[in-house]
């Protein structure tokens, strides 16, 4: 199916894999979005299914960040920056008068392309937002620390040093800190652009591998220039490209379909490495 042809959604016999059944837990209808009047983003229609990984791929300036930033309204916080169409999350419009942004963001984490740890100790790297959020009862705060840390492979490595400084872990620690600060809220959606891309090779194949351990237990949307790890970690792929100077979606399906069987000749063009 192309841009042109309406809503992204799966038939039966597209049911994907049995781990994976395509429950739509966010669903974006006709989105665009605009930063100072440049439309970044434009008319973009697609389901993201609960419990599965979606990976969003295409060129840079295609307006994957901006389609993830929109998902749980960081496009709020950007001066100059204008979101039309409609976001659903649980059947809720994100952007209706009774919609709470801090609810809506600790419903969906955002785990950022740099490692982003606060200042801060690893303890209190965990401990900060759990306060923001009311919850300040240190051994429930205790509890949940170990809990994400073990979570993402962490806890054994740092157990015995949680007062030191989170800028003292390497780099993909550092990133592993990030998702567990994300968990420690018990988001139902996680959000990720390019967690990847700054960390060195083993690094990344760790943080790859712990995404892929989350599959089931949280839903996912992943930004990666990484065609090799989209197709590795990803249930369903999502293809983005720039038309008339606008981010536009081109192609969406499961990421066997869209890697190996493409619908449209961009996709294809784009997956074989001769466009982009």
């Amino acid at each position: 199916m192309n841009a042109n042809q309406g809503a992204f959604t799966l038939g039966p016999l597209e049911a994907g894999p049995a781990c994976c059944v395509p429950q739509p837990v966010v669903q974006v209808k006709n989105l665009s979005l605009q930063y100072d009047g440049k439309m970044a983003l434009d008319n973009v229609t697609l389901d993201i299914y609960k419990g599965c990984i979606t990976a969003l791929i295409g060129p840079s300036g295609c307006g994957k960040t901006s389609f993830l930033s929109a998902i749980n309204r960081l496009t709020d916080l950007i001066p100059g920056c204008g979101v039309s169409g409609q976001i659903l999350v649980n059947n809720r419009d994100i952007h209706h008068a009774s919609s709470q942004v801090q609810v809506l963001r600790r419903q969906i984490g955002m785990v950022f392309q740099k490692p982003t740890p606060f200042p801060l100790s690893i303890r209190r790297n965990i401990a900060l937002p759990l306060n923001e959020h009311g919850i300040t009862q240190k051994a429930e705060v205790a509890a949940v620390t170990e809990q994400v840390l073990r979570d993402v492979g962490l806890w054994d490595e740092v157990h015995d040093r949680l007062d030191v400084s989170a800028l003292s872990l390497s780099g993909g620690q550092q990133q592993r800190l990030c998702i567990a600060r994300a968990l420690a809220l018990k988001p139902e959606i996680l959000l990720m652009d390019e967690p990847c891309s700054a960390l060195d090779p083993i690094a990344s194949g760790v943080v790859e591998d712990l995404i892929s351990r989350l599959q089931g237990r949280y839903t996912i949307v992943i930004v990666t220039h990484n065609l090799a790890q989209a197709r590795r970690i990803a249930n369903y792929a999502a293809f983005f490209w720039v038309r008339e100077h606008a981010g536009q979606l081109v192609e969406f399906g499961r990421c066997q379909h869209i890697f190996e069987s493409p619908s449209h000749e961009l996709t294809a063009a784009y997956v074989n490495g001769s466009r982009g």
